[in-house]
């Protein structure tokens, strides 16, 4: 593009009628706007993933932008492997939280009918009176028994020293009596059974819902492992006291034996 250059009036008069100096010539370069246009269209670009073609003397530029979106594009990659890491992790807590949970609820509800059906005031005075009947049954009828023996006893010692026939037939009379009070004092073991039997119902109710509850927290073994040794802090005699034998138990003495110690 060419510009007439203005001759001032101070060169008019210093130098006369000298001609006009040549214009002076200026290259037409690119507007503002043309430049603003290049650059958002290279912007755009780089923000849809497309590089632009590197002009000459630029090859350098657009490496290191391209080695710095690859770094940031790795970077992205691990954050998100890392994210999806903690993500699975919070998952695996998750369920192992909900397993935890139902376990405890379910826990809850055994503890809750153990408690209504077994634990209540109501329930367990009815057990122990039941196992009070059964000690003041057996109690009262072992009394009976040895009383109606000790009769039997004199009775027979009286009628083998009387001559009298209705003496006789008195004492055989009392003795017969006696015998009667013997069996019905011996009705107390029907009486005993059921009673024994209704404890033994609530025991084994107690029994199951507490096998229940180990089998919610992983079984009677698993339980087993978390259990306190068993320490037995009885003293001297006090560690042979430990009542009568029953059927299969170990370190129990025979009645053999025992005798043995006689003999």
């Amino acid at each position: 593009m060419s510009f007439q250059r203005k001759r001032f009036r101070i060169e008019e008069l210093t130098l006369g009628a000298a001609p006009m100096l040549a214009p002076i010539e200026f290259e037409a370069g690119p507007t503002n706007r043309d430049l603003m246009a290049e650059l958002r269209a290279i912007r755009a670009q780089i923000v849809n993933g497309v590089h632009p073609a590197p002009a000459s003397g630029e090859s350098g530029t657009n490496k290191e932008i391209d080695a710095s979106l690859a770094a940031e594009a790795a970077e992205t990659k691990a954050l998100l492997a890392s994210y999806k890491a903690q993500v699975e992790q919070c998952e695996k807590l998750k369920i192992e939280l909900d397993l935890i949970h139902n376990a405890i609820d379910q826990t809850k509800r055994e503890i809750a009918v153990l408690h209504s059906k077994s634990f209540s005031g109501e329930e367990m005075a009815k057990v122990n009176g039941e196992l009070g009947a059964v000690v003041g049954g057996t109690e009262e009828a072992t009394q009976q028994i040895l009383e109606a023996a000790e009769a039997i006893d004199q009775a027979a010692t009286a009628l083998g020293k009387v001559n009298s026939a209705d003496q006789q037939q008195a004492l055989s009379e009392e003795i017969q009596e006696r015998v009667i009070s013997i069996f019905e004092a011996c009705n107390f073991q029907d009486l005993t059974g059921q009673r024994i039997s209704k404890v033994m119902n609530t025991m084994k109710f107690i029994e199951h819902h507490i096998v229940q509850m180990m089998e919610i927290w992983g079984g009677v073994d698993e339980i087993k492992a978390h259990a306190p040794p068993v320490v037995d802090t009885r003293d001297d005699d006090a560690k042979l006291l430990n009542g009568p034998r029953a059927l299969g138990d170990d370190g129990h003495a025979s009645q053999d034996d025992i005798d043995a110690m006689f003999n």
